[in-house]
């Protein structure tokens, strides 16, 4: 598998297929993934891209050069699966578009991902996950849930589902190259993907009628979050104005009293009042001593509770360590660093997750040509001498 991928959507996916077994190889220009200069870093490794590009081995080509496009053209012969998320065009300009990788290898699975897709009036735009998400709604989502001050998270959602998404696209094209014996590309957006997976957007598609009794799609601050005594915050998971939660909510609290108050006769009534609602749950909360009492009596009610932590916190819990959650790879310094673990657990094949090592930009040149396409000594000397092979190891 060739990942000509940068930063994070097509690193996560790529990274996702090695953890599955794929034989992955990093094709970085020799200017380096963004994420390599990311902090923190230790012995010229960034936890960032560590945590992106573990267990694929890695090659550095000047792609810009008729013979660095020539050898990745190459390689593509010998591939299952390529992925890249350059802006549409760039591929074709240095002549390495599907159409052209294709010709060359039928059976080759490519997968192009971008901002908007590689057609339509939006083809040219600039696109990263931030503005993504702006466009798709989900901005306005966190800031209705912020009372209407409009934020970005940190986090790369498109990104992340895109990824998912295009992985998902990619095994399924393999699929269907065992009955056809044929490769295909694959065109998968960020945009397309944050309405696909955007699970309230029904919500804002609905032309019908509406029913006072209905709760439409959550907003996000009805989820409750609510604070314990000794100061622990919690999620609940379920909308208290609901048919049945309600009732889970008001046995969890011992008030029953609260089916016979009018304000909470009806999902209607509970919505109008569902400030006051709100804070009975909270003021019941507080007088809660911890999180463990808390979600030990409402999980007796049909209520799931999460805690809410910082970043981390969960992965140092004895959940995390009975299931692997993070695991430990190696620094290339005679220490380690920490990353995710993947979150399969396959009954019959155990040793499914992180192997290898992070690589530095070009450290496997001179081997994987030498393997994949048959370069000598002299023919990669002089590869290196012209700069289209390239690599930034510790001691350079």
């Amino acid at each position: 598998m060739l990942d000509l991928s940068r930063v994070l959507s097509g690193p996560h996916c790529t990274r996702m297929l090695a953890d599955l077994g794929a034989d992955v190889i990093k094709v970085e220009p020799p200017a380096g993934d963004l994420t390599r200069f990311a902090t923190p870093r230790r012995h010229g490794l960034s936890s960032y891209f560590v945590q992106q590009n573990v267990g694929k081995r890695n090659l550095s080509i000047d792609l810009a050069t008729r013979e660095g496009a020539e050898i990745l053209l190459a390689l593509g012969e010998h591939a299952d699966v390529l992925v890249e998320n350059y802006r549409p065009g760039v591929m074709a300009r240095l002549g390495l578009d599907a159409d052209t990788m294709l010709a060359r290898n039928p059976r080759l699975v490519y997968a192009s991902i971008s901002g908007y897709g590689q057609t339509g009036p939006w083809v040219k735009r600039r696109a990263y996950a931030p503005v993504v998400e702006a466009e798709a709604g989900i901005v306005a989502s966190q800031g209705n849930a912020r009372g209407g001050e409009l934020a970005k998270d940190p986090h790369s959602h498109a990104d992340v589902y895109t990824s998912l998404e295009t992985a998902s696209a990619i095994l399924a094209a393999l699929y269907q190259r065992e009955h056809t014996g044929e490769g295909q590309w694959i065109d998968v957006s960020m945009a397309e993907t944050m309405l696909y997976v955007n699970e309230h957007l029904h919500d804002a598609l609905w032309d019908g009628h509406d029913d006072p009794q209905w709760i439409r799609s959550f907003r996000p601050g009805d989820y409750l979050v609510l604070t314990v005594a000794n100061g622990d915050s919690l999620v609940v998971s379920g909308h208290p104005a609901e048919r049945g939660t309600f009732d889970f909510f008001i046995a969890a609290m011992d008030r029953g009293d609260l089916a016979d108050d009018p304000r909470f006769a009806d999902v209607a009534a509970r919505l109008a009042n569902f400030d006051a609602l709100r804070e009975i749950i909270r003021d019941f909360a507080a007088t809660v001593p911890d999180a463990e009492t808390f979600e030990e009596r409402f999980s007796k009610h049909q209520l799931a509770v999460g805690r809410v932590r910082e970043p981390g916190e969960l992965t140092d819990t004895d959940w995390a360590r009975e299931r692997h959650a993070v695991v430990e790879v190696d620094d290339r310094g005679g220490g380690t660093i920490r990353v995710p673990n993947a979150p399969w657990r396959f009954g019959s094949s155990p040793g499914v997750g992180v192997s290898g090592v992070p690589r530095y930009r070009g450290e496997d040149n001179r081997e994987l040509l030498g393997e994949l396409l048959g370069f000598d000594d002299e023919r990669l000397d002089s590869l290196e001498a012209s700069g289209v092979l390239s690599s930034r190891l510790p001691d350079d």
